[in-house]
């Protein structure tokens, strides 16, 4: 199979690479903004077209959540028309795609996890550019599959796991807020769904996938610098109201993966373990 991988230098990019590199039987494309810009619609074309592929993995984002804010035209260029292109030039030339987005898609306003079915309430730029692209897939493509995912993290790129060992070496103490609740995900288990959904096809329709359990960023935080061994650094806990922000976060945003995992037959770890398998690649 051909398969384009766009976005394949951030952090779910890279977990593809590793992929690719475990399944040599498909042909991979792994791009990034200097191989293939997808905010050109005609290179997107002449690119699917011209390399016959089959299965398109849209990683790219625009993700900076306060930057999204002052500069909301670069995100909806990305987060919306960009997947709008790829779907297109997917359906015009008899492929599949996998497109990932996000838990702000949401409101975070609720008590319960959301599960597919939930309609969409976002609150900042990033949320309501990536919830218009989920809509540009969807309408431009009938294979398409979305995933939402959330708390992304890697050894790769800008996380807050790399922030927090960073400032956790820097300082002395920090404030991380508590009153923000999701679940972390590893990009390599993500990559690992992918990578099940490749080899057993797509099944259309949006998908949610995290790791199990849920957690504050403060507990995330304390978790990252127990298993670090880092005890020099005091974390204290704050309201959201007490971080300064551009952009609204989430007050809930854990995401219910009964469907990918009753479609796919997986079985998804608990984040404190996949913390561990990445503090352990990291060699932390």
């Amino acid at each position: 199979m051909n398969i384009l991988v766009t976005g394949s230098n951030g952090q779910l990019g890279n977990e593809m690479r590793a992929l690719a590199a475990l399944r040599s039987q498909h042909k991979w494309h792994l791009t990034d903004v200097d191989e293939l810009d997808i905010s050109d619609e005609q290179a997107v074309h002449h690119y699917v077209a011209g390399n016959r592929i089959e299965l398109i993995v849209n990683c790219a984002a625009y993700t900076d959540v306060e930057k999204a804010e002052v500069y909301p035209s670069k995100a909806y260029i990305l987060n919306r028309d960009a997947p709008g292109y790829l779907a297109d030039a997917a359906r015009e030339n008899g492929a599949a795609i996998i497109h990932i987005s996000t838990d702000y898609v949401f409101n975070g306003e609720t008590c319960l996890p959301y599960d597919e079915n939930e309609d969409p309430d976002p609150r900042s730029v990033y949320g309501k550019s990536k919830e218009h692209g989920e809509r540009q897939v969807r309408e431009k493509c009938e294979q398409a599959m979305i995933i939402r995912t959330s708390w992304l993290y890697s050894a790769h790129g800008n996380n807050f796991v790399k922030t927090m060992l960073r400032l956790g070496r820097e300082r002395d103490n920090i404030d991380v807020v508590f009153d923000q609740v999701g679940t972390p995900t590893y990009a390599s288990d993500l990559m690992r769904v992918i990578g099940v959904i490749i080899e057993c096809g797509i099944q259309p329709g949006t998908y949610h996938f995290s790791d199990e359990g849920v957690c504050s960023w403060y507990d995330f935080a304390m978790a990252i610098f127990r298993m670090a061994g880092i005890t020099n650094c005091q974390v204290s806990p704050i309201h959201s109201s007490e971080y300064r922000a551009h952009a609204p976060r989430p007050f809930y945003a854990v995401l219910d993966k009964t469907k990918i995992k009753t479609a796919y037959g997986i079985q998804i770890p608990h984040w404190e373990n996949s913390l561990r398998r990445c503090l352990a690649n990291m060699q932390i």
